[in-house]
């Protein structure tokens, strides 16, 4: 049992982790926030808020809807970037704000 539980150890201290990038979006370009959220699937993008002085946003960016939770989908929003104040990019929302449509549409980057 000892040597069970000594090799479980092992393997999970050995294996990479799960983490999630984070990046500025102020200092990348809108192409290289895509590109890393293409080739990634998800990232947290934060940035400045326009409204509250010295407040920092952010939110998970994702490539398509198999990145969200069950009862969300994959829907358009824009982040400011280096060369872009209004980046296109996918973020997850809630199936409660449909108004009125059966299916959800089916985004990707």
């Amino acid at each position: 049992m000892k040597k069970l539980v000594v090799v479980i150890a092992f393997v999970m201290a050995a294996s990479p982790a799960l983490a999630i990038s984070r990046y500025n979006s102020l200092s990348i370009s809108c192409q290289a926030a895509r590109a890393s959220i293409h080739n990634e699937g998800a990232v947290i993008l934060r940035y400045p808020s326009k409204r509250v002085s010295g407040m920092t946003l952010f939110d998970r960016y994702i490539r398509d809807s198999t990145y969200c939770d069950a009862h969300q989908y994959a829907e358009w929003t824009t982040i400011p970037t280096k060369d872009n104040p209004r980046c296109r990019v996918l973020n997850c929302q809630n199936i409660d704000n449909f108004d009125g449509m059966f299916l959800a549409p089916y985004n990707t980057l």
